[in-house]
C-alpha cells in the first residue's frame, strides 16, 4: 500500500441541525443528496444557503449532508475576513466561542452566536491507515505536497483516526491556491510533531 494520500480541497460549506434546517427550508425538510463526497456517509446536497457577515454575504454556499447535532460554518480565512467574521483556525466541532452569522433559507434566517471556524488542516486515516503511516489519533504531521512550480510542506496537519473514515486530506482553498492544487493532488507525511 503507498504512504501517501489525496489531497482534497473542502471549499467553504455549511452543516446544519434538523431543526435549523426545517427554519431555513421548512418544516419536515429532508436534505437533497447531490454527490457523495470522500467519508463515507457525507454527501454535498442541492441545498445552497447565503451566509451573511458584518460587512457583506456570501450567496450559494453549499450544505452538506447529513444533518448534524449543532450547525457550522466552514470558510477559508479570506472568505472570513471578506465578510468581516474572525473565524478561528480550529478542528471540525470545535466552535465553542468562535464566529458568529447570519445563515438565510429559502424560508428564513437564522443567526448563530458561534460556529463559523476555518477549518485546521487534517488527515482522516483508518485504524489500519494510521498504523502503517506511524501516526495516532491527534498526532499534528508535516506534509509534502508536490506541484508544478509551488510544492509545499505543510504544517500543523491533525491526524484524525476513525474506522467511519477514508484516508484523505483536505485543505481549504486558500491553501489550494497557495499550492496551485491540481485536479488530482497527493501529499506524504515527512514529520511527526
Amino acid at each position: 500500500m503507498s504512504k501517501n494520500f489525496i489531497v482534497e480541497t473542502s471549499a467553504r460549506h455549511v452543516h446544519v441541525s434538523q431543526e435549523h434546517l426545517e427554519i431555513l427550508f421548512g418544516k419536515g425538510y429532508e436534505l437533497t443528496h447531490k454527490k457523495d463526497l470522500s467519508q463515507p456517509g457525507q454527501f454535498a446536497c442541492e441545498e445552497r444557503v447565503t451566509v451573511v457577515g458584518p460587512k457583506k454575504e456570501l450567496a450559494g454556499v453549499s450544505i452538506l449532508g447529513p444533518v448534524r447535532p449543532a450547525t457550522q460554518v466552514e470558510l477559508s480565512a479570506t472568505d472570513a475576513r471578506s465578510i468581516g467574521i474572525a473565524a478561528p483556525i480550529r478542528e471540525s466541532g470545535d466552535v465553542e466561542g468562535s464566529g458568529a452569522c447570519k445563515i438565510v433559507g429559502p424560508c428564513g434566517e437564522i443567526e448563530i452566536s458561534e460556529g463559523v471556524i476555518v477549518a485546521k488542516r487534517h488527515i482522516h486515516l483508518t485504524p489500519a491507515d494510521a498504523e502503517e503511516l506511524g501516526v495516532k489519533d491527534k498526532d499534528v504531521v508535516w506534509v509534502r505536497v508536490n506541484t508544478d512550480g509551488r510544492s509545499a510542506v505543510l504544517g500543523d496537519v491533525v491526524c484524525r483516526v476513525s474506522d467511519k473514515f477514508a484516508r484523505a486530506m483536505h485543505i481549504d482553498t486558500d491553501e489550494s491556491n497557495a499550492v496551485s492544487a491540481p485536479r488530482e493532488l497527493y501529499g506524504e507525511i515527512v514529520e511527526i510533531g
